[in-house]
C-alpha cells in the first residue's frame, strides 16, 4: 500500500492533485485544508497517503499532516461514513474545529457540513467522541513539548533565513511565507537546509 508520496506537483484543484513521482502521475484526492498548504504547480510536495482499495477501483487520499490522516481514518471507521464524506468533513471544518465539534457533541456544527445528516453526525459523535478527545490531548501535549524544545533554535533559523532571502532581493512578506513552508517540510532545520527548500519553492 502507498503510505506517502513525495514528488513534483503537476496540477492542483481544491479536491484533487496530480503528483509526479519518477515520471508517474498519481491522482490524489485531498481535503481543502491540504489544498491551502500546497505551493504552485512545479514545486515539490510530500503528502501522507491512504490507499483505499475497492473491487472496481484503487483511490489515493492525501493529507498534509499525519494528524489529518488519522482523523480521516477514524471517520471512515464509522458506519455510513465513506472516504469521500470523510474528506468533505475535513474540508468543511479545520481539523481542530472538527475534533471540537465531535468531542463537544455539537451536532449543529457537524450538520452544517454538506452531506452530513443528523443521524450520521450522531453516529460520529457516539463512536469517536472519546477517541478524538484522546487524539486532541496527545497532540496538544506533543505540540507543547516540541515548542519548548525547538522554539529557541527555530526562531534563530527562521529569522536568519528570512534575512538571507531579503538580501537576495525577495520582499519580506514573500520571504516569510516561503520560510514558513520550508520549516514545515521534512528535513534538516539548519539555515542552509531551510534556505535551500525556501529557494526551491520560490523558484517553482
Amino acid at each position: 500500500m502507498i503510505a506517502q508520496l513525495s514528488g513534483k506537483l503537476i496540477q492542483k484543484q481544491p479536491s484533487t492533485v496530480i503528483i509526479d513521482v519518477g515520471g508517474v502521475g498519481y491522482d490524489v484526492t485531498i481535503p481543502l485544508s491540504t489544498f491551502y498548504e500546497l505551493g504552485e504547480p512545479g514545486t515539490e510536495v510530500s503528502l501522507k497517503i491512504h490507499t483505499h482499495v475497492r473491487e472496481d477501483a484503487l483511490q489515493l487520499f492525501g493529507f498534509w499532516t499525519g494528524r489529518e490522516k488519522e482523523i480521516f481514518l477514524k471517520l471512515t471507521s464509522v458506519s455510513g461514513v465513506g472516504p469521500k464524506l470523510a474528506i468533505t468533513m475535513l474540508s468543511g471544518l479545520p481539523a481542530p474545529e472538527l475534533i471540537a465539534a465531535i468531542t463537544n457533541d455539537d451536532l449543529a456544527r457537524l450538520t452544517s457540513i454538506p452531506g452530513v445528516g443528523r443521524k450520521t453526525a450522531e453516529r460520529v459523535v457516539v463512536e469517536l467522541r472519546d477517541k478524538l478527545a484522546a487524539i486532541s490531548l496527545e497532540a496538544h501535549e506533543a505540540e507543547r513539548s516540541a515548542s519548548r524544545e525547538l522554539a529557541a533554535g527555530d526562531a534563530v533559523v527562521r529569522e536568519d533565513t528570512i534575512a538571507a532571502l531579503i538580501a537576495l532581493g525577495y520582499p519580506k512578506a514573500i520571504a516569510e511565507r516561503a520560510v514558513s513552508f520550508a520549516m514545515r517540510e521534512e528535513g534538516e532545520r539548519t539555515i542552509e537546509a531551510v534556505l535551500k527548500r525556501a529557494l526551491r519553492r520560490l523558484s517553482g
